[in-house]
């Protein structure tokens, strides 16, 4: 009978450690950090929920233990941990102790996603669509087409490819107004807008505008990189207002054009001041391109800590092995701290320049993030330059931000405090 009671409490404690766990870590053990957030994706797409262990080793994942899963991370190369009950149960505990700064966020369906970006091909690639392909996450792409048919409440969360919603065509005129990209840019836009009923671009570009403006009033999510979130603002600011000179619209642009603008339609900036010179590669005051400087050696952005328990919004967007992250150019590289509107939540910034590169807001029902510069690992993407290869880059913590905004949707949040 003794014989029998030590194999019975050999076999439960066996049972008890036996593996029920997967733990993805996040922190510099993990090998492919930017597949990882795919690993994430693919298990919700399963109908299987995700913790996002907010601050826990990097913002590590945590999910019910099957093959299949074990496998999927085998053949992706993510690291991954095996864990029992007591271990998974061990981890809860430490996150929920009130002293420290972790919380656990429960990802529970997997986002519908969609990227606006142009049929035509452009001679730059897009840092977000090079992430969702090597993440092997699944999304749409969306045009001005779809996008005034409606399309866009059939997503959760939609980004902005580097565009010009101010139908200014990127202010390329200057240096690319002989090149067949840009000739069939021009052509392929102008096209478009009469197809959908507009006489111009910058008019069909700012009811594109507006569509996405409503798409995150009711409840959508919105990034946007590089040249799109100041052109975006700028747009909508200049409803009713030509701010186009003749070379891009047919006609001169309104000289009151600046005394026109309205603020109050804008996400996020204020005060800012539009380029009125075509032969300027900038489109507003907004972007701090042309006045900083920063060396390269020393152009870096600190991510701010958030309370992961009291502010979890933030914190998940934050996500993150490094909490410095090297710099990187782009049409638009970061936003002077001065026009932005005062609800807006900085999350990254270059404080001694007075650049916000990382910034958040909500809008209607919805939520908006923008992020300065037009790809992490590549400090000044030019016209022309190859695609980044993201297998040389596994781990980039500028990439991480873009995907923590991919996993952001599918979060059951609190309400974000500012």
């Amino acid at each position: 009978m003794k014989k029998f009671a030590v194999i019975l409490i050999f076999t439960l404690q066996v049972m008890m450690l036996h593996a029920a766990y997967i733990l993805i870590p996040m922190d510099e053990t993990q090998k492919n950090h930017l597949k990882a957030y795919g690993i994430a994706f693919w298990v919700l797409e399963q109908d299987v929920e995700v913790d996002w262990l907010l601050n826990f080793k990097g913002g590590s994942f945590m999910c019910a233990f099957h093959e299949l899963i074990e496998s999927e991370c085998v053949i992706r190369g993510v690291s991954y941990q095996v864990i029992a009950d007591a271990q998974s149960t061990a981890i809860l505990m430490e996150i929920a102790d009130p002293q420290v700064n972790m919380d656990v966020v429960k990802l529970q369906k997997a986002p519908r996603v969609a990227v606006y970006s142009p049929k035509n091909k452009q001679p730059w690639d897009d840092a977000v669509t090079l992430a969702l392909t090597y993440a092997e996450i699944p999304y749409d792409v969306v045009y001005d087409e779809e996008v005034m048919a409606g399309v866009l409440p059939m997503y959760d969360w939609l980004h902005l490819h580097h565009e010009d919603f101010t139908g200014q065509y990127g202010k390329f005129w200057r240096a690319f107004r002989g090149v067949a990209w840009y000739e069939e840019d021009v052509m392929v836009s102008e096209a478009t807008a009469r197809a959908l009923g507009f006489s111009k671009v910058s008019e069909c570009k700012l009811e594109v505008a507006k569509k996405i403006r409503d798409f995150v009033a009711g409840g959508g999510y919105l990034f946007a990189m590089c040249s799109a979130p100041d052109s975006f603002d700028v747009a909508l600011a200049a409803d009713g207002v030509d701010i186009c000179d003749v070379m891009f619209d047919g006609d001169p642009m309104d000289p009151d054009a600046q005394q026109k603008l309205n603020y109050e339609n804008c996400f996020a900036f204020t005060g800012f001041t539009i380029s009125a010179n075509p032969f300027e590669y900038e489109i507003s005051s907004i972007d701090v391109t042309d006045s900083r400087r920063v060396p390269r050696n020393s152009d870096f952005f600190l991510l701010f800590e958030f309370s992961a328990k009291w502010d979890p919004v933030p914190t998940m967007l934050c996500q993150d092995h490094r909490m410095i992250i090297p710099g990187f150019m782009g049409q638009s590289t970061a936003f002077d701290k001065r026009y932005l509107k005062p609800n807006v939540l900085i999350m990254g910034e270059n404080k001694a320049a007075g650049e916000a590169r990382y910034i958040h807001g909500e809008f209607g029902n919805g939520t908006w993030t923008y992020l300065g510069g037009h790809d992490p690992e590549d400090y000044q993407h030019l016209v022309g330059d190859p695609p980044t290869d993201l297998n040389l880059y596994p781990s980039s913590p500028g990439y991480r931000l873009i995907l923590n905004n991919i996993l952001f949707p599918a979060a059951k949040k609190k309400k974000l405090k500012t």
